[in-house]
């Protein structure tokens, strides 16, 4: 019987030092567990898509990554090129900067100019929470509404704290249904998975799939 918590999943590649052999590792885990996609960094789309050919996994692929500092035309062009390049969904990342310095409009624009650039393919916000305060957390959310987004997400996994069941229910409460929410960073068992997605997330990002889903 299908393990439906595999749905949830993207497996999640995005080390430094990850080779191509890990990229079409990571691929072939994916098919075999039925996860919903592999999250990569961009030079590795190509790679992804010839190892993924035929099956139901899709790609996503960062963008801004992990910083969200790069201008906003370096991101819009990097979203498209992955697109381009077989990605299926972009997983952007706020310029928390912009955001804690009280630039909205700037931070609005960054991500509307991304969910332009790739032609109604879904775009997640990664809005860095470890960084924010509990009202910039929501502002966070507002504002990637308002840039078109259709996803929030807590983390890029490089930033400061972990997903949490209270971060993730702020998120979820914020956006309603209107948006997605993603968990990602720290994610290691089923239990703490499991306990993210009653918190309101419909997506789990994760380097460990494998392993919960063998738990």
């Amino acid at each position: 019987m299908p393990d439906k918590l595999a749905g949830f999943i993207e497996h999640t590649l995005l080390k430094p030092g990850s080779t191509e052999q890990d990229v079409r590792r990571f691929c072939r885990e994916a098919i075999d567990h039925s996860f919903y996609a592999v999250c990569i960094n961009p030079s590795w789309a190509k790679t992804a898509l010839s190892e993924l050919k035929g099956s139901a996994v899709k790609i996503c692929v960062v963008v801004g990554f992990p910083l969200g500092t790069a201008t906003t035309a370096v991101k819009a062009y990097e979203a498209a090129d992955a697109v381009e390049s077989g990605a299926a969904e972009i997983d952007m990342v706020m310029h928390s900067g912009a955001l804690k310095s009280g630039n909205d409009q700037y931070v609005v624009e960054d991500i509307a100019a991304v969910v332009k650039a790739v032609n109604e393919k879904p775009v997640k916000v990664i809005i860095e929470t470890g960084l924010l305060s509990e009202e910039e957390k929501v502002l966070a959310c507002r504002l990637a509404e308002k840039g078109g987004a259709h996803f929030v997400k807590n983390s890029t996994g490089f930033g400061p704290g972990q997903a949490t069941p209270a971060d993730i229910k702020l998120m979820r409460e914020t956006v309603g249904k209107r948006l997605g929410v993603k968990a990602s960073a720290g994610i290691r068992t089923r239990a703490a998975a499991e306990e993210l997605i009653r918190a309101g997330a419909n997506r789990i990002g994760t380097s460990a799939g494998v392993e919960i889903i063998m738990e």
